[in-house]
């Protein structure tokens, strides 16, 4: 009786597995993945966080609303190809590992991304210029806070599991 049903369920579990290897198999279902650069800057929910906490006026809003409309063409083509090399990268873990292909793509992402970190941080230091001197101080108050929790956050993580 015991071996029927460990037949039974070595079948379901074979059954589920291949359904689950084919699923992954096919592209037509799989949504793409969410963008890498839906964390950046003051725009979406992130303005409207920063406009409240730092009470800033409908003239600094469309100020830097005006920036970031500026900047977006310069920006746009370096998420785009920061995503293509991901998309290229996904290969590599759904297939052969090729160690030198995955090198060059990983050293092509870092230059891009230490392009968008020049432009970004000119961005920022454009938008930082429209505040006044009491908004400077309470966005440095705001990014101690959130540096503080980050530290803690950091130290309460557990450890990391011994290397075996």
């Amino acid at each position: 009786m015991k071996s029927i049903r460990f037949r039974l369920l070595l079948s379901v579990l074979a059954v589920l597995l291949g359904t689950a290897i084919a699923k992954s198999q096919t592209a037509e279902d799989t949504p793409p993945p969410p963008p890498m650069h839906a964390h950046y800057g003051m725009h979406g929910h992130m303005m409207g966080f920063f406009a409240k906490q730092l009470n800033l006026t409908d003239e600094q809003k469309s100020q830097m609303k005006a920036i970031m409309q500026k900047e977006h063409p310069t920006l746009k083509p370096l998420f785009q190809q920061q995503r293509q090399i991901d998309i290229q990268l996904r290969q590599y873990v759904e297939g052969p590992f090729d160690q030198a292909k995955v090198q060059a793509l990983a050293t092509q992402k870092a230059q891009i991304e230490a392009q968008l970190t020049v432009e970004q941080t000119r961005i920022h230091s454009q938008m930082y210029q429209l505040l006044t001197a009491d908004q400077q101080a309470k966005l440095k108050e705001l990014q101690a806070k959130h540096e503080a929790r980050m530290q803690k956050h950091m130290q309460d993580a557990p450890p990391a599991p011994p290397e075996q």
